[in-house]
């Protein structure tokens, strides 16, 4: 797997929400910067180990200075009071067009739908319960957005020649969605159901009765945004299920490509440990 399948990955994935605007912030609009036709080679240095957040942090600032409408001013700017961190900046971009200064918070999360939940949006968690939509979402409109107007960012930023109060606020919130598998026709509410890129199961679920005549590969986190069909290894379902149970033993929940030998064709889900 090569880093152009990864930033191939990046740009077939879609916003979170298909209007115009993040609860009350405006979203940048991720697919003004998909340049096409895709590029045959990356000019992207990325480490073998640098983690997903970290690789789409690349992703993003290398189709941004490839569009013809942005170019980067900065990204993760620091912010000190005094020796202490009190916040980053993900990304300070120009509009070349107008000149306009935006900062943007970039988002990318894979999300499982719990419908047990009574909330709509509070259905959408992470696949090992560790975080959600609506806790990301009060992160972002209680520190991450404000980090802006305090002083000691105003401060930083005149040395770079820059205006807080002429600087707009955008977030980019891109999805990775599994639903249910049998929501697989069902379309979910107030959410871009583009985004649903598959389903998920409970790990009692993945029985040799449903499962025993399908491939499977688990691949590393960095890899979660490859297509599934670019993948050359695969397991059978026994060699796969000792790879799971690890995983859920330690209360992980694996994100598992799968392929029908029949019809070759694949998907991708998560078996949850809970």
């Amino acid at each position: 797997m090569t880093i152009l399948q990864e930033y191939l990955g990046f740009l077939n994935s879609k916003p979170l929400f298909d209007n115009s605007s993040f609860f009350e912030f405006p979203q940048f609009n991720i697919e003004s910067i998909k340049k096409k036709p895709f590029p045959k080679n990356l000019d992207i240095t990325i480490q073998e180990n640098q983690v997903l957040g970290k690789r789409i942090e690349h992703f993003f600032e290398y189709a941004v200075n490839a569009s013809e409408q942005y170019k980067i001013i900065d990204k993760n700017i620091q912010v000190f009071n005094g020796k202490t961190t009190i916040g980053e900046i993900d990304f300070l971009v120009q509009d070349v067009n107008t000149k306009e200064a935006i900062h943007i918070e970039l988002v990318y999360k894979f999300y499982v739908y719990d419908p047990t939940i009574d909330s709509e949006l509070e259905r959408w968690i992470g696949p090992n319960k560790k975080d959600s939509l609506l806790q990301k979402v009060a992160k972002l409109k209680t520190k991450q957005l404000p980090l802006l107007y305090k002083n000691e960012t105003k401060n930083l930023l005149e040395t770079m020649g820059l205006n807080v109060q002429e600087i707009s606020q955008q977030v980019c919130y891109i999805g990775n969605l599994f639903i249910p598998f049998s929501y697989n026709t069902k379309k979910i509410p107030e959410i871009n159901n583009q985004c649903i890129v598959g389903f998920w199961i409970a790990f009692n679920m993945f029985t040799v009765d449903n499962y025993g005549h399908y491939e499977f590969y688990i691949p590393p986190k960095r890899s979660w945004m490859i297509n599934p069909q670019n993948n050359t290894t695969w397991y059978s379902y026994t060699d796969i299920l000792v790879q799971i149970k690890e995983s859920i033993l330690l209360k992980k929940s694996p994100l598992v490509w799968i392929k029908e030998t029949t019809n070759n064709s694949f998907n991708r889900f998560f078996i949850t440990w809970w």
